[in-house]
């Protein structure tokens, strides 16, 4: 759980740079409180809302636009990694004759087409987004909001990459946490299968509509249809599914809500 938030900790204070000096410190108690707030949003889009707590006022507006690069990048390496698993997933011999089920294939090719558009616009958006500052630039209807997004402009295309690096390993960490769970209990999938089947896991998650605190049943549920397709522990893939829930955004979310009642505190004396 460390490892995982402290690289989004890192990405973050990286991100946050071209703005102000952060500590490491400060910006973990920063994504974590976005975390607390994203609870209550759907998709976790408040994320933003938590973390421009910890930065000057000043540069508060700015800093929505820094949040959204980092998400952007994410999102990104998520449903790159699941479109692979999709692929592996399609080409994998003696599938369940479930998967063989015309709808099915039909769902999981509508997903793969859409979530490939998502990815080349992402990534053109993502590794071009100095381009989109500039063009955005040249319509004066756009101008004051160019003003806060400005800073967008300086990132190089080696910080960029860097980026979405930690983006990577950070994702690597938390498909590594899955699969650590689900053999403490007892689903026994391979590894490699198991990996992909996360990857698809992860890239579905991220693009069905959902509330963070009531995210629970949606990824049990997620999980079960996937991971049910080769092993028949239920009960051991729910748990796994509530533990990452719980480690991932339950704790994290509390401790994001004591730094935010700190952060006040200490701001109001």
């Amino acid at each position: 759980m460390f490892i995982n938030w402290g690289l989004e900790s890192r990405k973050w204070q990286l991100l946050l740079s071209h703005l102000e000096d952060i500590s490491f410190v400060k910006a973990f108690k920063s994504v974590l409180a976005g975390t607390s707030i994203s609870m209550l949003t759907p998709n976790r889009m408040g994320e933003y809302a938590g973390r421009i707590m910890f930065v000057s006022e000043g540069h508060r507006l700015t800093a929505i636009s820094l949040t959204l690069l980092g998400s952007i990048s994410q999102l990104l390496i998520t449903l790159v990694m699941g479109l692979i698993g999709l692929l592996v997933f399609r080409n994998t011999q003696h599938l369940p004759s479930d998967y063989l089920n015309i709808w099915v294939w039909v769902l999981g090719n509508i997903v793969f087409f859409v979530s490939l558009f998502f990815v080349v616009m992402l990534a053109l958006i993502f590794l071009g987004i100095g381009r989109v500052v500039k063009f955005l630039s040249g319509f004066g209807v756009f101008k004051r909001f160019v003003n806060h997004i400005s800073v967008l402009d300086t990132f190089s295309r080696k910080q960029l990459l860097r980026i979405l690096f930690l983006s990577l390993i950070r994702y690597l960490v938390f498909i590594l946490q899955y699969l650590l769970l689900l053999q403490v209990f007892g689903v026994a999938i391979s590894w490699h299968l198991c990996f992909w089947l996360l990857t698809i896991f992860y890239l579905l998650m991220a693009v069905v509509p959902s509330i963070g605190i009531s995210e629970l049943p949606m990824r049990a549920s997620v999980s079960v249809e996937l991971l049910a397709l080769f092993s028949s522990n239920v009960i051991g893939i729910q748990a796994a599914a509530f533990g990452i829930w719980v480690i991932n955004l339950a704790i994290p979310a509390l401790l994001g809500s004591l730094f935010m009642l700190g952060h006040k505190i200490f701001n109001e004396r």
